[in-house]
C-alpha cells in the first residue's frame, strides 16, 4: 500500500489560540490559493468585496471557501452574484470548518481558494 502523496501548496495543520497554523506558521485571519497562503487583514464582512478578494479571483479557483469567522454569517448577496458571475462558487461557513475542508478539499486535488476570518 502507497500514501497518497500530499498536493502541492499551503496546508492547514491546526488551530492555536491566536489563529490558524498554516505550514508552521501562524495567521490571524489569512488567504490561501494553490500555491501560496498569507496574511491578510479582512474587512467587516458586510463589506466583503470582489476587490478585497482580488488575489483569490486571480488564481481562478473552481469556487473560493469562505470562513467567516467563529460562526457561519452569510455574505452579501451583491458579493456572490458577482463571484458567480465570473464563474467562481463562493461556499461560505465559519472558519473552523473553512480550514477543515480547505485540507480535504486539496487533498482531492481540487483547485480552490480560501479566505479565512480570524476564530475570534
Amino acid at each position: 500500500m502507497e500514501a497518497t502523496p500530499s498536493p502541492a501548496g499551503p496546508m492547514v495543520q491546526g488551530f492555536t489560540a491566536t489563529g490558524f497554523r498554516i505550514d508552521g506558521m501562524v495567521y490571524r485571519a489569512a488567504t490561501l490559493t494553490v500555491t501560496s497562503a498569507a496574511a491578510w487583514v479582512p474587512p467587516p464582512l458586510g463589506q466583503l468585496t470582489v476587490a478585497a478578494l482580488q488575489a483569490l479571483v486571480d488564481a481562478r479557483p473552481e469556487f473560493i471557501v469562505l470562513g467567516t469567522g467563529p460562526r457561519l454569517v452569510r455574505p452579501s448577496a451583491t458579493l456572490t452574484v458577482a463571484l458567480e458571475g465570473m464563474n467562481i462558487g463562493l461556499e461560505p461557513m465559519d472558519s473552523r470548518a473553512a480550514a477543515r475542508a480547505w485540507s480535504v478539499l486539496r487533498g482531492e486535488g481540487r483547485q480552490i481558494a480560501a479566505a479565512l476570518y480570524p476564530l475570534d
